[in-house]
């Protein structure tokens, strides 16, 4: 996620953007109210923030939960650096548990204390922190949640109330000091992470992990390699040979198989929106802890495999997992060129289609495109986190596929000559639609944002 790909926006951009998404967007959002007609695109431009933190439009307000380098509210230390994938899990009593990645490498200045029976290994910074929030936006508790994990950088709920941070590295022992191998994903309980502990799900794979979605009906968890260099990443279902047993089941081990679309080696070469795959294949990935060779260079038959440049973010909805490809190059080595793409795979049916591709085409330096992290809206629409340089803003994108800006960071970490700002992760609504929640990754913020979510944004 922190990779550098993208040119600087447009210091105005976030005033006037309407860069359509092309795509069959309506199959995101049935169910949802058509948007109103407000005059303009979304919900009006951004007001400038008088305390140089964050740009909203008219009728929102923030509140900063946490900060880097603030005390943890447990005593257990300092809160880490490097905020990333996010969600937020309901509580009882109508309070929210809010799970946070910290995408600490062995480099990075603040890393996640290490506390007894939640540290993996003690030589990694990553991991995760937890806060209890009461009435959305009041912070009770803050503590560690899981640490001595690497690059931990998305994720996802499961529908027993836990969170799955993923590791996005192949390092082994022995590799950057570290006293383990790390590539994996960790299981979290926002509410008792001793419950949990520091235990890798060794059986889901070690590989340059990104995101997940669990199928709710199934127990199946589907997850994404984000991997930028050839040969590019894969996508993942791990079939738990205890499904949906709540915490602990996926201990219990399973399957990990890898996506084979016939007649498609590589996702990128797909440029129309609406093309659809059937007959999907899913292929048993031969050694999933890659004690000698990767997960994606390894033998998957003489059909081979399918592969996407940037796999990142994975969601389900409705009875499908989306997931994003944020870019791919063809002077990367990939087949085709494109500014990101959301795919659907219907499990039911076997059936993969391309539903969004993002941003406009041969203008690559302007705004709604590469996303990253992604969620759905309350009152209809899609949030995106761009991942890139210049300007840093949450955006979102309406039923009919235009493009606003609803966030913009303005802490600028470089000098007034050269700008520098961090971007925006982890972004996820809280369990009654009411708040939006969202972490600035440098410097490591955590907001929670009010304001006429159930009114649909215009566009």
């Amino acid at each position: 996620m922190s990779v550098t790909r993208r040119h600087a926006l447009s210091r105005g951009g976030a005033l006037g953007v309407g860069i359509a998404f092309s795509g069959a967007l309506s199959e995101l959002f049935a169910g949802t109210a058509a948007a109103q007609h407000l005059g303009h695109t979304g919900y009006g431009p951004l007001v400038p923030d008088p305390n140089g933190l964050l740009d909203l439009p008219k009728g929102f307000r923030y509140r900063v939960l946490s900060r880097e380098g603030d005390p943890l509210l447990s005593g257990e230390g300092r809160v880490p650096s490097n905020q990333d994938g996010m969600t937020a899990i309901p509580g009882r009593h109508g309070r929210v548990h809010l799970v946070r990645n910290h995408e600490n490498r062995v480099t990075s200045r603040r890393p996640v204390p290490v506390v007894e029976g939640l540290t993996y290994d003690p030589a990694a910074k990553g991991g995760c922190t937890a806060l209890t929030l009461e009435s959305g936006i009041h912070v009770r508790s803050e503590r560690v949640a899981v640490a001595g994990t690497a690059v931990n950088c998305a994720g996802g709920h499961t529908p027993w109330r836990t969170w799955l941070t993923c590791e996005e590295t192949e390092d082994r022992a022995g590799t950057a000091g570290y006293t383990k191998d790390h590539g994996f994903i960790f299981e979290v309980d926002p509410a008792d992470p001793h419950r949990t502990g520091a235990v890798p799900l060794t059986a889901m794979g070690r590989f340059q992990h990104e995101a997940i979605a669990v199928d709710p009906r199934s127990g199946v968890v589907y997850e994404t390699e984000d991997a930028f260099v050839p040969p590019f990443g894969l996508f993942f279902r791990f079939l738990p040979r205890k499904p949906l047993g709540g915490t602990g089941s996926l201990r219990a081990g399973g399957r990990l198989q890898a996506m084979r679309v016939p007649g498609v080696p590589d996702l990128s070469a797909v440029q129309e929106t609406g093309a659809s795959f059937g007959g999907v294949e899913w292929v048993d990935v031969p050694d999933p802890l890659a004690t000698s060779t990767s997960v994606r260079l390894q033998d998957y038959g003489p059909k081979g495999i399918t592969r996407a440049q940037k796999l990142e973010g994975c969601y389900w909805g409705g009875r499908s997992v989306y997931f994003v490809s944020s870019f791919a190059r063809s002077a990367d080595g990939s087949a085709g060129d494109h500014s990101g793409q959301v795919w659907r795979y219907d499990p039911g049916a076997r059936r993969l289609t391309l539903v969004i591709v993002f941003g406009p085409d041969h203008h690559v330096d302007l705004p709604g495109e590469w996303p990253d992290n992604i969620c759905l809206a309350p009152g209809g629409g899609l949030m995106v986190c761009e991942d890139g340089n210049g300007a840093q803003h949450v955006f979102g994108v309406t039923r009919r596929g235009e493009v606003y800006a609803l966030a913009r960071n303005r802490q600028n970490t470089g000098t007034p000559q050269a700008p520098k700002y961090g971007e925006f992760a982890g972004v996820t609504f809280s369990p009654d639609g009411g708040t939006m929640y969202v972490n600035c990754y440098d410097p490591g913020t955590t907001f929670a944002i009010r304001g006429p979510w159930r009114r649909p944004p215009a566009g």
